[in-house]
């Protein structure tokens, strides 16, 4: 997917600040998703800063393997993520959201239970002509019990209705389906605020579950 990010500041970036010295309370969010879904699209989109990434030149050595079926907009991809990328957003004076998008390449799913560690929530990215791809993703964050959401990028594809899209991956009705443009910074925002709302309704129902208390 293009990399230009629009709404950009005038400063570059996505309105970049220096992180006060008073911010004490990290929060993580990790991205996940198969090859060429715009992982690293949406980091860069929504990140304050200018974003870690890990993008290597694509070589011969990854033709047969870093593949995309030869969709529209993919074969011409010439980088690709080889650890993962880091953005940040700073919430408040003492809140602090750290994103970690995860490589999307078989090869490259070791590096995910450990980026799963301590996770607040996640964000699985999908692009609906290849929906088969965000399988192990899903797989990986239920047998974590990592609380995620799911947003089908805007890659103009065919139009799949969500019952469609819910079908194909298995998704629990309780799990929120959004779409989105990983290159607006607005629609990233969007759907990180789609997670924090799901996380603050499993955590109300958490509080509000019958209680069992030890006999």
């Amino acid at each position: 997917m293009d990399s230009a990010i629009s709404e950009r500041s005038a400063t570059g970036g996505a309105g970049r600040r220096e992180l006060t010295a008073t911010a004490d309370n990290g929060l993580k969010i990790v991205v996940v998703g198969g090859f060429g879904v715009g992982k690293t699209t949406l980091v860069r989109s929504v990140s304050e800063i200018r974003p870690l990434n890990t993008e290597e030149t694509m070589t011969q050595a990854g033709r047969g393997i870093d593949e995309t079926g030869g969709l529209a907009g993919l074969g011409a991809k010439t980088a690709t993520t080889v650890a993962f990328d880091f953005g940040r957003i700073t919430l408040d004076a003492r809140n602090v959201l750290y994103l970690f998008g995860a490589p999307g390449q078989e090869r490259f799913w070791f590096l995910w239970d450990r980026l799963f560690a301590g996770t607040l929530g996640a964000v699985v990215l999908v692009d609906t002509r290849r929906l088969s791809d965000s399988w192990y993703a899903i797989d990986r964050l239920e047998h974590h019990g990592t609380p995620f959401i799911v947003a089908r990028n805007d890659f103009g594809g065919p139009a799949y209705t969500p019952e469609q899209v819910r079908e194909a991956l298995d998704l629990d009705p309780g799990v929120p389906l959004v779409d989105c443009d990983a290159r607006s910074r607005q629609s990233s925002k969007d759907v990180l605020i789609a997670l924090v709302e799901h996380l603050k309704t499993l955590y109300v129902a958490q509080l509000n579950a019958p209680q069992e208390y030890a006999q």
